[in-house]
């Protein structure tokens, strides 16, 4: 019997439901007597770091097999072994190390200057009311929802909160620069 559980959720989402439901019905079926192997495209899309050493323990005390199509851990496994608890970690540190060292060239980029991202997005009506709303103590996330992009390709969708922490971020370095008289 073969059981197709697809999903296209962040491995970082708290919530993953054809995962619960697929390891759920794994160990039913386990339970039953059954031989059970969970069959994965890749470590990378079942979960990282604790999530996936959590998952790990759970299938081994169903005694459910774990095998992957791709990746660096193409293969069956042993759900709780040390060779597959110790490269399915290498992932979660490697994407950590990427995100240290882009924030690190992101602000020594600004320190000279330069500016990082892409096209603006805002403008002086989406600036006021995301200073109106900081204001009232909302944070980033609800900001971002209350406010619309009135231009360009993203015309009628919500900024991300990262734009608009950069968007804030931007005006406060601007307005707490002294003003320079020529």
């Amino acid at each position: 019997m073969t059981r197709v559980f697809s999903e296209k959720i962040s491995t970082r989402a708290r919530t993953r439901p054809e995962l619960e439901a697929a390891v759920k019905l794994a160990g039913d079926i386990r339970a039953s007597g059954v031989a059970v192997t969970l069959v994965v495209h890749e470590h990378k899309r079942l979960g990282r770091g604790i999530e996936l050493a959590l998952l790990a323990e759970e299938l081994k005390t169903n005694a459910v097999g774990l095998e992957f199509l791709s990746g660096e851990l193409k293969g069956s496994h042993d759900p709780s072994g040390t060779v597959f608890t110790v490269l399915a970690a290498l992932p979660g540190m490697e994407r950590e190390y990427i995100r240290d060292r882009t924030l690190e060239g992101h602000e020594f980029a600004r320190k000279r200057g330069k500016s990082i991202g892409g096209a603006s997005i805002g403008d002086d009506d989406m600036l006021a009311m995301a200073l109106h709303l900081r204001d009232q103590k909302m944070s980033l996330r609800d900001i971002a929802k209350k406010l619309v992009i009135t231009k360009g390709k993203k015309k009628g969708q919500h900024p991300s909160p990262a734009t608009v922490l950069r968007m804030l971020r931007d005006h406060d370095e601007q307005t707490a620069q002294p003003a320079h008289d020529e």
